[in-house]
């Protein structure tokens, strides 16, 4: 499977900018290293997919999109405790909810269980591995530590015959389970731990749930991950941080294996996400303990349960691309997750009115219903075009009859409690008595009497529809008491009331993971004992149910309609819980960011506060709670991503005083963005360093020659540290060195004929099929133009030629 040929790109704008890990595979490219890029995204199938798998699934599927190679999915399923066929199933539903299809690019590890025992024997033979018999805490004790070497075990100078006897016996299971292990023999001296003789293999009596009973031992994750990626014929082999050091383990058993071609293994940087746990055994306590109803709960963070919730595959794809790629660890400020949603929720969902907590109004003077027209977009200006038809914000094109909706004006009206009071407070612009109130698209009215109950609740407001020319202050919306449809209201809000439920910087704690069994794809793992100290932290008003009225007009829409609640949030049909005449109605997420007023209202005032001390003071956490943006750094980001910058880089620039003041010469316009994340992904070391020279107004060109493909990201990005280190212009610097010439389409075509012309017989292959032979030509032509040219223009200008052959 090539991606070209059958994957088109499952997120069109929303792709992976240039990073650390792009340029190296175009330099794999150009120097012919790989026939093409193949990626993986490896997860053990122990639990449901979340939201900390995102980044790592789109850096790996989107990565090989773009180079026109191929991306496999691979169950890393050698752990057999935990592991089911529910989960493996549940991963794979929902990567496909994602957009993405790896076609006959799926693998099980276990299917590899017998090649593993026999590099594991190859292994033996060459007296690269032995069995040890000492426990588990003995072994721990002769690795020694960081100041200490390692002492070798008696067992480590068996003999070949008795280790492959000793292994044998393993697998025949002969033996109780940890009684041995197999080990690897590498350097019991070596400064990095992960090579003080690490344990291939383990005993392990478990029902797996594909190979059942056949296997009692199961080989390593460092072992086996590798291995399986040589199989695949993986070239770019992409795990976080934590495993920077795994990678010697790696390596020598590349070398010591011989494989040719080999994959390697590049680290990137963890990223967390604030108010958020995904950590499996917390997840799990989560359930088991009833705190939310299963993992489908919306305030989960599985990804089956953002799909309940409403949130579209495309938002959650558009937040992965913003999140950046680069060699540090960092912690993802939640807002830019819940933009990504409402951005994407504001051009499909149609605005319509529902009233969530009601209360009864009755217009004395109406004596007729009135049938009134009230666009579903009322802030959008739409024109009909020379078809008739309409466009909709989100692109669609409509009969402009579709556009509205017709919406009953009753005697019997519901309105929001809060949109009435007896005794308003100072600034109220909503219904009081004696005052006036416009309705949505119906007009304006005065509350003339209303009625309470024995507690002194409102119950009934008695009011009058005025004329035309009337004045109000405000604006309400409403329903028909005599259409409006029953409906109960799920109000969800953050799980948890910290940004760190786990007590401390999310960059000092260790990475959790099983020693025994790592995933790459984890913010976290789970290993020691048990944690409940993040229990505590629990949003108490994570979730809120009212019952109310939504307009009639969504009776017939399909289920799956996404709307905007009119000043309530957006919200959908729960798909669980709905039954046809008993609509259950999810909000998705609120129409802004209110949480930061929230904590800032909670946290309290300190004495002594002016007004405008009060504007520009952070405000105090409450619970441990990582501080929020001030109001003028919220300024900034609105400020920074009208002029382009995405949300995630406009956060970090806002709370940063070095990287903000090193942004306020660059120029403004369509280079804004890529300048800005130079600053906040290449630059900002550097910077705080007060080691950077040149200046953000002369970034701009060098963004412009890397849009108009005038010069490849690698090109750009040597030339951006070049320039960071010598005040040179990094546009000057390229035209001086020609590093931008030979890039226009003519020569790029010529030299695309020319490797063409010079490869019949693998031409002739592709067209009978072989379509992985696109990266071959790939890295043919990126030689041939020395870097210069784009491998994603390539690509294009390639498949042309071939195709037209």
């Amino acid at each position: 499977m090539t991606a070209p040929d059958s994957l088109p790109d499952p997120a069109p704008g929303a792709r992976m900018a240039p990073n650390f890990i792009t340029e190296i595979i175009e330099r794999d490219l150009a120097s012919g290293k790989y026939a093409g890029v193949v990626t993986r995204f490896p997860p053990e199938p122990n639990g449901y997919l979340h939201l900390g798998h995102t980044f790592a699934s789109f850096l790996d599927f989107q990565t090989a999109v773009q180079y026109g190679g191929r991306y496999h999915l691979r169950l890393d399923d050698t752990n057999p405790e935990g592991e089911s066929q529910e989960f493996a199933e549940g991963i794979m539903a929902d990567l496909r909810w994602m957009g993405w299809d790896w076609g006959d690019g799926l693998f099980y590890a276990s299917d590899n269980f017998e090649r593993y025992y026999g590099y594991a024997e190859q292994l033996i033979r060459q007296g690269d591995a032995y069995v040890d018999s000492v426990s588990g805490d003995e072994m721990a004790r002769l690795r020694g530590d960081a100041h200490t070497p390692g002492t070798p075990s008696e067992y480590r100078e068996r003999g070949v015959d008795e280790n492959l006897d000793l292994f044998r016996r393993m697998r025949a299971g002969d033996f109780a389970d940890g009684a041995h292990v197999l080990r690897g023999r590498i350097d019991l001296g070596s400064a990095n731990m992960k090579l003080r003789d690490p344990v291939l293999y383990r005993i392990k009596r478990a029902w797996h749930y594909r190979a059942g009973d056949a296997w009692c031992i199961y080989p390593m994750y460092d072992f086996q991950h590798p291995l399986q990626d040589a199989i695949e014929g993986v070239t770019h082999s992409m795990c976080s941080l934590e495993f920077v050091d795994n990678r010697a383990i790696y390596d020598w058993l590349m070398e010591r294996l011989a494989f040719a071609p080999r994959p390697h293994q590049y680290e990137f940087g963890r990223r967390s996400l604030e108010y958020t746990i995904v950590s499996k055994r917390k997840l799990r306590q989560l359930v088991a303990g009833g705190h939310v109803t299963g993992w489908d709960d919306p305030r989960m963070p599985t990804l089956r349960a953002q799909q309940r919730l409403g949130v579209t595959p495309e938002a959650v794809r558009a937040f992965a691309s913003q999140i950046g790629v680069s060699r540090t660890n960092r912690t993802v400020d939640i807002a830019v997750y819940e933009n990504a949603v409402r951005d994407d929720l504001n051009h499909r969902a149609p605005r319509v009115m529902a009233v969530l907590d009601p209360v009864r109004v009755t217009l004395e003077n109406l004596e007729e219903a009135r049938t009134l027209q009230i666009p579903y977009w009322p802030h959008d200006v739409i024109e009909a075009s020379s078809d008739g038809l309409v466009a909709l914000p989100g692109g669609e094109r409509v009969a402009p009859e579709q556009a509205v909706r017709d919406v009953p004006l009753t005697r019997e009206l519901f309105i929001e409690r809060e949109d009435f009071s007896a005794d308003p407070p100072r600034g109220y612009k909503r219904l009081t008595p004696g005052g006036t109130v416009r309705l949505r698209g119906a007009g304006i009215i005065r509350a003339d009497d209303f009625e309470t109950d024995d507690s002194g609740n409102v119950t009934h407001v008695h009011a009058t529809l005025l004329e035309d020319g009337a004045r109000a202050g405000g604006v309400i919306h409403w329903a028909s008491a005599a259409h409006a449809i029953p409906a109960e209201f799920r109000l969800y809000d953050r799980l948890f009331r910290v940004a760190n439920p786990e007590g401390q910087n999310p960059d000092d704690i260790a990475p959790e993971f099983d020693p025994e069994q790592p995933g790459h794809a984890e913010l976290s793992e789970d290993s020691g004992p048990l944690d409940t100290g993040f229990l505590r932290y629990l949003n108490p008003g994570s979730l809120r149910v009212t019952r109310g009225f939504v307009e009639g007009s969504v009776a017939n829409d399909p289920p799956d309609t996404r709307y905007q609640f009119e000043r309530q949030g957006y919200f959908w049909r729960d798909p669980v819980d709905s039954r046809g005449d008993a609509p259950v109605y999810g909000r998705i997420i609120t129409l802004k960011d209110a949480w930061a007023q929230t904590q800032k209202a909670e946290s309290g005032k300190p004495k002594g506060e002016g007004k405008k001390q009060k504007a520009e003071t952070t405000p105090v956490a409450v619970s441990g709670a990582q501080p929020v943006l001030t109001p003028g750094q919220e300024a900034e980001v609105t400020r920074l991503t009208d002029l382009g910058a995405s949300e995630g880089d406009a956060r970090t620039v806002a709370r940063d005083e070095t990287l903000l003041t090193f942004l306020a010469d660059a120029a403004p316009g369509d280079t804004f963005a890529q300048v800005a994340s130079w600053t906040v992904n290449d630059l900002a070391t550097l910077l705080r360093a007060g080691e950077v020279k040149v200046r953000a107004a002369d970034l701009a060109p060098l963004a412009g020659l890397l849009a108009f493909g005038k010069v490849t990201s690698r090109v750009a990005r040597d030339a951006l540290a070049r320039a960071a280190a010598s005040g040179e212009a990094p546009a000057a610097l390229i035209e001086r060195e020609g590093l931008n010439s030979g890039l226009d389409e003519a020569e790029l075509g010529r030299i695309v004929a020319e490797v063409l012309e010079k490869h019949p017989a693998e031409v002739e292959a592709y067209q009978s099929g072989k379509t992985a032979l696109l990266g071959f030509f790939t890295g043919q032509i990126m030689r041939a133009t020395k870097g210069k040219a784009e491998p994603g223009r390539v690509s294009g200008v390639l498949k042309a030629a071939l195709d037209a052959d």
